[in-house]
């Protein structure tokens, strides 16, 4: 068996700044699997897959991808796994790659609640270094609505769990998640969240539903839902970096595909930079990206 016909379980999700990493699928899809913004693992169900199966994948890479750099365990919830068997797969990667800097994988505040400092401890020591979680939004009407399953005490107290344990933090936003009615609440709160959290990383992104849950998305607000405009967004954007005040220099980006432009820099210290960048792009609405190509 070659690596070109190591076999994935699709749908298959990564992080963008994971582009160049391996992708181990340690779990299928994710164990939570109700937040009705998401699709990405709708078509699965949830399985913790045998060690037997992850260790004949890092065999296989190892033997034709040596210099192995970056690791990413799949699928959305591998931290959901017992630290004992993380464990296990962690000091596995590290035996068969020697060029290994940097392991990550998503996690559901959840998930870093129920783990124990121990446990983040030797995850920590074992390697797993990068963790991303999605904030969606710091509101709790909003979180309730979408059905995330966290509330903003909990995100806040899962994120500085994971920072305290030394872990590198990238998380995410959702610009526009809280439509037109709640759309103050929404930016307010979530500047207030990301402000206590102060990230390593920091991603906004823009709402776009697939149509797989577009009606569930509708019917879980129980209200109608009013999206926003692009200028609308960006006003969103603003706000965002106008209130967010971090504790320590936070690497902002908003150029995910599904965003109506790109947009990075490093806050606070970039943030007038940032907001002539949105000046610019509110007096020239033909600079921003066309729908036709914002996906996620």
């Amino acid at each position: 068996m070659s690596l070109e016909e190591l076999v994935y379980d699709y749908p298959l999700y990564r992080p963008p700044s994971e582009a160049n990493s391996t992708i181990l699928q340690v779990t299928l899809g994710c164990s939570f699997n109700h937040c009705s913004f998401c699709s990405m693992y709708r078509t699965k169900s949830y399985q913790e897959r045998s060690l037997e199966e992850i260790k004949f994948e890092i065999d296989l890479i190892s033997k034709y991808q040596p210099q192995t750099e970056k690791i990413f365990l799949a699928d959305g919830d591998a931290l959901n796994v017992k630290t004992e068997r993380l464990v296990e797969i962690l000091d596995y990667l590290n035996l068969k790659f020697k060029s290994l800097k940097r392991i990550s994988c998503y996690a559901m505040p959840r998930n870093l609640i129920q783990k124990k400092d121990p446990e983040l401890e030797r995850l920590r020591d074992r390697g797993l270094g990068m963790l991303y979680v999605g904030i969606e939004s710091g509101n709790d009407v909003v979180l309730q609505k979408v059905t995330k399953g966290a509330s903003s005490s909990m995100i806040i107290e899962s994120c500085k769990k994971a920072i305290d344990h030394e872990f590198t933090l990238s998380c995410m936003v959702i610009l526009g998640i809280g439509g037109r009615t709640y759309t103050d609440a929404h930016i307010s709160d979530t500047a207030k969240v990301v402000s206590q959290i102060s990230p390593h990383y920091l991603a906004a992104l823009n709402l776009q539903l697939d149509e797989s849950v577009r009606g569930e998305f509708m019917s879980k607000y129980r209200e109608p839902f009013s999206w926003l405009t692009d200028l609308e967004i960006l006003q969103e954007l603003e706000r965002l970096i106008v209130l967010f005040n971090p504790t320590r220099e936070v690497i902002f980006r908003a150029n995910h595909a599904s965003n109506v432009y790109s947009i990075g820099g490093t806050l606070p210290s970039e943030k007038l930079k940032l907001q002539r960048q949105i000046h610019e792009l509110k007096s020239h609405p033909e600079m921003l990206r066309p729908k036709i190509v914002r996906r996620f």
